[in-house]
């Protein structure tokens, strides 16, 4: 971490450890709605902010409230009301991201269509931060699971979205069951008239902010983004950098640490290429510039804060490695192409849960970004030996070359070798270990472009399912087989233990989610999943990264490791007893089906749900 704090920040009052999260984050200074909403929020005002979705509000409110928020009480004390489950996901992760270096902080997301078993846990943790949509936070109200007595900030994040969605009355009962006394936030791309009763309502002499966003883009700005799914980010700019016509390119990270790592990448893979940011000295900074404008550097890789003024014609592509946090940066990042008049092309890397954010810029730029296909590996080879062939055809020179030429007719009159065997081994032995080529068997892997219309999951389960009246046989231990996925045959399965069960209280969902979001890999590629009493077996798909499953290999899921491994039945059964499926009431079996083929509630083994995308 740099010594420097971001002055503008640093100005607004917020505490050294926020400030610390800020600076590594890549923030510099704060947007028009964090400058004018956080200094009255720090001071315990009520706020009614006007402002669209992606101008950087999230942070307007969780970074004063954070500095409010009392650590060593384990109780809640700040409650956000979002629209949406993703919201309401995207807002929690942010909470957690600003306050990594505020200890005893825990916050809790709490939303529909998951079990409440997961969610009654947190809640017993005592969070200091709950973030809900407001369906499930008035259940939870109901139950008494949640007690809003020491609240004491309420935000209401995209007010006229929940409006629009009917939860306006539902907004206003839980406000009631709120201390008087609490500070409430505001915040709303438009005001209707039932916003504004909201807010004469429950809000005290609030203070009015209002941001009007600039967004506009250059129109000779292609722009498109790829679907993360199935390859590492690594693996995707490398193909998109040897298979695009391109002058420069500037690729966009959201860390310092990431600059270093994408840079190394691109460096070892003989791709001119620099990190920039905010630790390395102004003095190198400005030299990697120049060499970026020499035609000495192929490709920058930057954070925000180190690409600040930066204006390079050369640029002709941009990268958004990491997709920015509001629309503004979006804005500001791709600016840095279609200088002078040229054309310019941006590439954004969306992960599932980055999706909200893309519609957010689309809607801002009033311009719809289109979808792309990664290069195959075939496109990147075809590209490889082009090139080889123009490097060869570029470096013969007779004259130049004259001691090499001697050297290897020696070599071939005495061993009488064939001159293109000859060619090829000094080829060879330039090349190095490194492949010339790239697997082609590495797009078996699943992507986007992959996918094809799924049908609904209950009646894909059920393609097999017993007549009526009669019972599928019980099982105390999973088939070693691997089963397809439906509508994919070419995506080869490959099944695994995991060593989590029922014993544990595992749940499909909960191994769906865990999977999901570690390997960030679309839930429709998670095959067949069955669960027995120590440990429980999962279909994914072949030819996932190492480092992919070293991060599966360490996940947790109901307080234990998954420690996945591939599906051996000769171990499974020493390593972790399978016992019998355990019969549940009214006669049903876990491991089996009940009549017509549906699967019991809370038994199984059954197919995971489809996990919700951002």
């Amino acid at each position: 971490m740099s010594e420097t704090i971001p002055a503008g920040f640093a100005s607004l009052g917020l505490p050294f450890p926020i400030l610390r999260s800020l600076d590594e984050l890549g923030y510099e200074a704060p947007s028009p709605i964090q400058a004018a909403g956080i200094p009255p929020l720090l001071e315990g005002k009520d706020v009614l902010g006007m402002a669209q979705t992606g101008t950087g509000k999230t942070a307007a409110f969780a970074l004063p409230l954070l500095a409010r928020t009392q650590a060593d009480f384990k109780s809640p004390q700040v409650l956000v009301l979002a629209p949406t489950r993703e919201l309401a996901q995207q807002v929690a992760e942010a909470v957690k991201t600003y306050s990594r270096y505020v200890d005893g902080i825990n916050v809790t997301a709490i939303y529909g269509g998951t079990d409440y078993g997961s969610q009654l846990r947190e809640l017993k943790r005592g969070p200091q931060w709950v973030v809900g949509t407001p369906g499930r936070v008035m259940d939870h109200l109901r139950r008494g699971s949640l007690n809003l007595a020491d609240i004491k900030a309420v935000v209401l994040d995209e007010a006229d979205e929940m409006l629009r969605m009917g939860f306006i009355d539902d907004v206003n009962w839980i406000l009631e069951h709120t201390p008087r006394s609490r500070q409430v936030a505001l915040f709303s791309a438009t005001m209707p008239r039932e916003i504004q009763q909201v807010a004469e309502t429950h809000l005290k002499d609030p203070v009015q902010v209002k941001i009007q966003t600039k967004t506009t883009t250059n129109d000779k700005i292609t722009q498109k983004y790829w679907f993360v799914a199935g390859a590492h980010k690594n693996d995707a700019l490398l193909r998109l950098a040897e298979t695009e016509e391109f002058d420069a390119m500037m690729v966009f990270v959201r860390t310092k640490q990431a600059t270093e790592e994408v840079a190394d990448f691109m460096q070892a893979n003989g791709f001119r290429c620099q990190p920039l940011n905010g630790d390395i000295p102004q003095q190198l900074r400005e030299k990697a510039v120049e060499k970026l404008k020499a035609g000495q550097l192929d490709m920058i890789v930057a954070t925000d804060v180190a690409a600040r003024g930066l204006d390079v014609e050369r640029i002709s592509h941009v990268i958004n490695y990491d997709i920015p946090q509001d629309t503004e940066s979006y804005v500001h990042r791709i600016g840095r192409t279609g200088r002078a008049g040229r054309e310019g092309v941006a590439i954004a890397f969306v992960r599932g849960r980055e999706k909200r954010m893309l519609r957010d810029i689309e809607r801002a730029t009033r311009q719809q970004i289109e979808e792309i296909q990664l290069p195959t590996a075939k496109d990147v080879n075809e590209r490889r030996k082009t090139r080889f062939q123009q490097q060869v055809l570029e470096a013969i020179n007779p004259e130049k070359n004259k001691i090499f030429r001697d050297i290897l007719e020696n070599v071939q009159l005495q061993n009488e070798l064939d001159p293109l065997d000859l060619a090829a081994a000094v080829a060879a032995l330039m090349q190095g270990e490194k492949p010339l080529f790239i697997d082609e068997n590495e797009d078996r892997r699943p992507r986007r472009e992959e996918r094809e219309p799924r049908e609904p999951r209950e009646r894909r389960e059920r393609g097999d399912r017993p007549e009526r009246g009669e019972r599928r046989e019980r099982k105390s231990s999973p088939d070693s087989a691997p089963r397809p996925l439906k509508g994919k045959p070419d995506v080869e399965m490959i099944r695994y233990w995991v060593g989590v069960g029922y014993e544990h209280g595992l749940k499909p969902g909960n191994l769906v989610g865990a999977i999901a979001n570690e390997a960030d890999l679309d839930s429709g590629f998670i095959g067949h999943i069955e669960i027995f009493d120590a440990y429980s077996v999962v279909d994914l798909p072949g030819g996932m990264p190492n480092e992919t499953m070293n991060v599966l290999k360490k996940a947790r899921v109901c307080g234990q490791s998954l420690n996945m491994r591939p599906y051996r039945a000769d171990l499974s059964s020493v390593e972790r007893p399978a016992r019998p499926p355990r019969r549940a009431e009214g006669g049903r079996s876990e491991g089996g089906r009940s009549e017509g083929g549906r699967a019991d509630r809370g038994n199984g083994p059954r197919r995971a749900p489809r996990k919700p995308r951002a």
